[in-house]
């Protein structure tokens, strides 16, 4: 609880911080209440376990995981308030070792002299190597700190194991654009914090909105930007002329290292899957939007060309390869236009994972098997000692027997029974490949019964 005891009212030290003019706006307009919070309904709305936690003024250890600009700080500031625990914050970003000791050691002064608990909040957890993670663990667990944690990126991948078993994970999610539109109308209206001075019409908002992508700290620099354009240029409202000047260049969320860019590149690859040119066109131009190397989405493409399209359509990989060598020969944006005609093909020509599945079936086999040795019919006999070591003899060569097949030859290691790795599917050209193995099986067959 805030010092008046209520959750939903603001606290007068943050009210009172507010009314610093030289903070910028997205700063001055901080949510101090879960009333004034925006969007995470799936946290936050009535009878979820965060908002529980944060009504019952529970602290409990978490890691908030989600894109910029969704209110990560935030909670954990209104995790510290609810429970009236002393708040430290640091940035992964800049701390260390050193840093994190004395915050530790901050946070003991503090229960020692006030008998109050310490939320140690961290921005960009991410960041922090493995040693400095694993110094927050013993005052985590002896209750010197209640640890929370920020992130951009997947926890799973970045944090170490023994952090995350001491914190809830909780996926905050990008504002929507009506979100972010609640948002730059109570900036627009608060006389105190705001720039009430100043009006600015729904559909303009929504342009912000649009432009900020789910970031509510974007959207409100953003019409901070224009509200000083407005007024240097003696206007009452913020117009769709000012908003041309400041909306001018802007990239959906992408990180070419992060969560954002396997998401995407999984998209795209289950959308070519999926059969759908459309989505697969979409994906593939929000990686470039993003900023991604073109030549990774090439390579990329090869490997769906043979992991789904396969002999149903071997035009798809020489496709794939012709398009990376196009955009390694031109580059962009050329280039990229024959990727797009790959990734078209490839969505639109009949599946098949059955050589993909093959492969991998066998690398079972002999990962898990040892080294068998080759029979000597298979083996090739360029000297006179192979040859008098018995290499060679008994091989039957296809091209002088019927119909260029060998009925009821072996042809896997001597003693180990013959495997069916691949198995076509009946689309496009793999439904031919499999009448002719199916010929082939019966030829066995009949020799075998002979």
């Amino acid at each position: 609880m805030n010092r008046s005891g209520d959750l939903f009212a603001p606290d007068e030290t943050a009210t009172a911080e507010a009314r610093r003019p030289w903070q910028p706006l997205a700063d001055r307009m901080r949510p101090r209440t879960l009333a004034e919070f925006a969007g995470q309904q799936h946290l936050l709305a009535p009878g979820k376990p965060l908002r529980q936690a944060l009504e019952e003024g529970r602290l409990h250890s978490l890691i908030l995981w989600g894109p910029p600009g969704t209110g990560k700080t935030t909670l954990a500031r209104m995790m510290a308030a609810c429970c009236e625990a002393h708040f430290l914050s640091l940035s992964a970003v800049l701390a260390g070792v050193k840093d994190i000791r004395a915050a530790v050691d901050t946070a003991r002064q503090v229960s020692q002299r006030e008998n109050r608990a310490s939320v140690l909040f961290v921005d960009e957890v991410h960041r922090f190597n493995k040693a400095q993670q694993d110094a927050f663990l013993p005052h985590i667990e002896d209750g010197t700190i209640t640890f929370v944690g920020a992130t951009t990126e997947n926890p799973s991948f970045e944090l170490n194991n023994a952090l995350l078993s001491r914190a809830r994970v909780y996926v905050l999610k990008a504002l929507d654009s009506e979100d972010i539109v609640s948002v730059l109308r109570d900036a627009l209206a608060d006389a105190e914090r705001g720039i009430a001075d100043l009006g600015c019409d729904d559909e303009n908002l929504r342009r912000i909105a649009v432009f900020a992508d789910g970031d509510a700290r974007r959207a409100l620099n953003l019409l901070e930007l224009a509200a000083e354009i407005s007024r240097a240029q003696g206007r009452e409202c913020i117009d769709a002329a000012i908003l041309d000047e400041v909306l001018t260049s802007g990239t959906r969320r992408f990180d070419k290292q992060g969560e954002a860019f396997y998401d995407l590149i999984s998209a795209l690859h289950k959308s070519v899957r999926g059969s759908d040119p459309d989505a697969s066109l979409y994906w593939f131009a929000r990686m470039l939007d993003g900023g991604c190397d073109p030549l990774y989405i090439a390579r990329r493409v090869v490997r769906m060309a043979s992991e789904d399209i396969g002999n149903a359509d071997p035009r798809g990989l020489s496709l794939a390869l012709d398009a990376w060598e196009t955009q390694e020969r031109l580059g962009s944006p050329e280039g990229e236009l024959a990727v797009a005609q790959a990734i078209v093909y490839l969505a639109c020509a009949p599946k098949s994972n059955a050589v993909y599945t093959a492969f991998k079936a066998a690398m079972r086999d002999v990962k898990s098997g040892g080294s068998e040795e080759v029979p000597l019919r298979l083996r090739n006999a360029p000297t006179s000692l192979m040859k008098e070591l018995g290499y060679g003899e008994q091989y039957r060569y296809a091209h002088d027997e019927p119909e260029g097949y060998v009925a009821g030859e072996h042809y896997f290691p001597d003693g180990m029974e013959k495997r069916r790795y691949y198995r076509p599917v009946m689309r496009g050209l793999e439904s031919r490949i499999a009448e002719r193995l199916a010929y082939w099986r019966e030829l066995d067959r009949k020799h075998d019964k002979s």
